[in-house]
């Protein structure tokens, strides 16, 4: 993917309409210019810097599968970010490691309450879970994390999650909009919006950050 090949696309047809313009290329508007480039549609995608280099890389790297959620009560809300990590997985999983989280507790009733909490997950999760959680006792859990306070641990709890290169997937998913015919397109800023008659926005000013060069840009979504 070169970006002087989506200039190009843009100058030589400078009077196209494109079927979708988004503007912002973090982990949000790229995955909506895979969506729509993969369904058919002329995508056109403007970030203004490089590709995810706001919220987007700030991220915490992890790929949560709705433990917090299931704590919080909110059990669709779980299977859907089960659902989402499963389909990750599957998609690109050269992004991915598993990594283990401890939960220590130091109270009598920690043990009994994070195991079940823990095993109503694993069942929920069926084929989308990462492998069943397990109880450790005050000696397993001192033997993996050390520097733990002695005083009062009564054991722990230990279940997978998963980290990612949030980056990287950024350019993957620019990669992919390419290949469905997409067009993403960095360091080119938005000045303006074009509006009809009505009022209603029919596409942009934008200007290359690197070149100066200006383009008008029409959409109709």
């Amino acid at each position: 993917m070169k970006r002087q090949q989506q200039i190009d696309i843009l100058r030589k047809f400078p009077d196209k309409v494109w079927d979708v313009l988004i503007i912002g290329g973090g982990a949000t508007g790229l995955g909506a210019g895979v969506d729509a480039a993969s369904r058919g549609f002329d995508t056109l995608l403007l970030e203004q810097h490089d590709f995810a280099k706001g919220t987007s890389s700030r991220s915490t790297k992890l790929v949560h599968g709705g433990v917090r959620n299931l704590a919080q009560g909110d059990i669709s809300l779980m299977l859907e970010a089960l659902e989402e990590r499963g389909l990750l997985r599957q998609n690109a999983p050269h992004l991915f490691k598993n990594l283990k989280f401890i939960i220590p507790s130091y109270e009598w009733w920690g043990g009994p309450f994070y195991t079940l909490g823990m095993k109503v997950y694993d069942m929920m999760s069926r084929n989308l879970g990462l492998g069943p959680s397990e109880h450790l006792s005050r000696e397993e859990t001192m033997a993996a994390i050390p520097n733990l306070i002695e005083d009062e641990l009564k054991g722990g709890i230990v279940y997978d999650d998963r980290q990612f290169d949030d980056s990287r997937l950024a350019i993957n998913l620019a990669q992919t909009m390419v290949e469905n015919s997409g067009v993403p397109v960095n360091y080119m800023q938005v000045t303006g919006l074009l509006k009809d008659a009505d009022g209603t926005i029919s596409g942009v000013h934008t200007v290359d950050q690197e070149s100066g060069e200006h383009y008008t840009i029409h959409a109709k979504a």
